[in-house]
């Protein structure tokens, strides 16, 4: 009878999930998957805000460079990295580490990858094709 009375308790004391708004749907944005990226977008007047969501072993170089055809990522990325870890490695070398939370401005031309077991959460802004000139960003990666 106390092994019944055991699992009941157990049950009674496990708590459901709870809802993680950071990777919930996101109301208003389009949805897809490109790789192994979830990608929710949508419209802020002339710019786009972009939820990424990275899953842990996600790699550019591996997961995106067969899909894209470069040996980089040519995509200028500015944003709010709410969760996770994420290393950046331009073409020069130079690699540069992001941790949530941190805002992150990502030149053009680099490989990129998540550092440990835990799905990176990256809110970007963006103008499309012309990010770089509309943010003043350099067009590649100097010192």
């Amino acid at each position: 009878m106390a092994k019944k009375k055991t699992a009941r308790k157990k049950a009674r004391n496990r708590r459901p999930k709870a809802h993680d708004a950071l990777v919930a749907s996101v109301r208003g944005a389009a949805g897809r998957t490109v790789g192994k990226v979830r990608l929710d977008v949508g419209r802020a007047g002339e710019a786009r805000v972009k939820r990424m969501v990275y899953p842990a072993g996600f790699r550019w170089s591996v997961d995106m460079k067969p899909i894209v055809g470069t040996d980089l990522c040519m995509h200028a990325h500015v944003g709010f990295l709410a969760r996770g870890e994420i290393h950046i490695e331009y073409a020069d070398g130079c690699v540069v580490e992001h941790k949530a939370p941190q805002v992150v401005a990502i030149e053009p031309g680099h490989d990129g990858w998540v550092v440990g077991k835990e799905r990176v959460v990256l809110i970007e802004f963006d103008f499309e094709g012309d990010t770089i000139r509309r943010l003043g960003m350099p067009e590649a990666h100097r010192h």
